[in-house]
C-alpha cells in the first residue's frame, strides 16, 4: 500500500467550502483524509495544514479562534504550518483594484460607477505571505528529496501548484488533488487525478462535536 501525505492549503479550502453553503470548521478533515485514503487505497502517513494567521489587532476574538482551531488540529495529530497575513501596501491595493475592474470587462460608462461605488476593498488589505510556495517546497522535499511518501494529495483547487505537481507527477511519484466543485480549476482537473469532493460526502466528515471553531 502506497504512502500518502496530505497537503491542506486551508485558505482555498475555507473559501471554496463557504461558498457550497458549509461552515468550514465544522468538517473534520481528519475524517475526510482517511476516507481519501480508504478510496484510492493508501496508506495516510501524514496531513499537513498550510494556514495563514491574522493579527491580533484585526480582533481579538477572531484571532482566538483561529488559534484555539489550530490548536485543536494538532491534538489531532495535524502538522500545522503556519504564517502571518501581511497587509497590502497602498499601491498593492490600487493595482489589485485596477485588475479586477479590468478583469469584469465592464463599458466606459460602467467602469467608474463601479469602481467609485460597488467594489468593496475591504478584502484587499491583506494578502496571504508565503503559503503556495511552502506547500510547493514541502510537496517537492517530502516526495522526491526525502522520499517520504509515494503519493501527494493536495486539498487545493489552485492551479498555481501546476508546476509543482508536474515535477512531482514526473519523478515517478503519484499526485492527487481534492476540492469541491466550487472553485476547483479545470488547469488541475485536466492534468492531474482528480477527486471532487460532494456535499454528501463533506456531511459524512462532520466533527461529532461542534464547538465554536475558527470558521
Amino acid at each position: 500500500m502506497k504512502k500518502a501525505i496530505i497537503f491542506v492549503d486551508a485558505n482555498n479550502w475555507y473559501h471554496n467550502v463557504k461558498r457550497y453553503l458549509l461552515k468550514p470548521g465544522d468538517i473534520d478533515i481528519k475524517k475526510l483524509a482517511e476516507f481519501l485514503c480508504k478510496v484510492k487505497k493508501y496508506e495516510l502517513k501524514e496531513i499537513r495544514w498550510y494556514a495563514s494567521v491574522p493579527s491580533i489587532v484585526d480582533g481579538e476574538a477572531m484571532y482566538y479562534r483561529h488559534m484555539s482551531f489550530l490548536s485543536h488540529l494538532e491534538k489531532e495529530g495535524i502538522k500545522v504550518i503556519t504564517r502571518k497575513l501581511q497587509r497590502l501596501s497602498s499601491k498593492e491595493i490600487i493595482e489589485k483594484k485596477k485588475q479586477i475592474i479590468e478583469n469584469l470587462d465592464l463599458c466606459e460608462k460602467c467602469k467608474p460607477l463601479v469602481e467609485s461605488v460597488f467594489l468593496d476593498l475591504v478584502e484587499l488589505k491583506k494578502k496571504e505571505k508565503g503559503i503556495d510556495v511552502w506547500i510547493a517546497i514541502d510537496m517537492i522535499r517530502l516526495s522526491i528529496i526525502e522520499n517520504k511518501c509515494e503519493v501527494c494529495i493536495l486539498i487545493s483547487g489552485d492551479a498555481d501548484f501546476t508546476p509543482a505537481l508536474e515535477l512531482i507527477k514526473n519523478s515517478g511519484k503519484e499526485v492527487l488533488v481534492a476540492m469541491v466543485p466550487f472553485g476547483f480549476s479545470l488547469e488541475l482537473r485536466t492534468k492531474f487525478p482528480y477527486f471532487i469532493l460532494r456535499k454528501t460526502t463533506l456531511l459524512n466528515s462532520l466533527r461529532e462535536y461542534k464547538g465554536k471553531g475558527v470558521f
